[in-house]
């Protein structure tokens, strides 16, 4: 596994957000479940009936956010399952 990986959640020729691969496992998982948690509780607000119409939300800009939130927190979590595989196979 190369040291350094990049985020899957956007698409460009240079990659500029890194995940380090070497980096502690309870780090990595730890910044993917912020990122999980982040967008249930986004989501949580709009499904509770007080908030309901409250707030003008652009769907596409709400889902734009929760995709990127959580092909962060899919990638840091895919990182961590790796570190565990090469554990686990020495």
């Amino acid at each position: 596994m190369n040291r350094y990986m990049p985020i899957t959640g956007h698409d460009c020729n240079i990659p500029y957000l890194l995940i380090d691969t070497q980096a502690p496992v309870d780090v990595l998982h730890d910044a993917a479940a912020y990122r999980i948690r982040a967008v249930t509780q986004l989501l949580e607000n709009f499904v509770e009936p007080e908030n309901a119409g409250s707030h003008l939300v652009v769907l596409q800009e709400l889902a734009l956010v929760c995709t990127i939130l959580l092909r962060d927190g899919c990638d840091l979590m895919d990182v961590t399952r790796r570190q565990l595989q090469e554990r686990l196979s020495v």
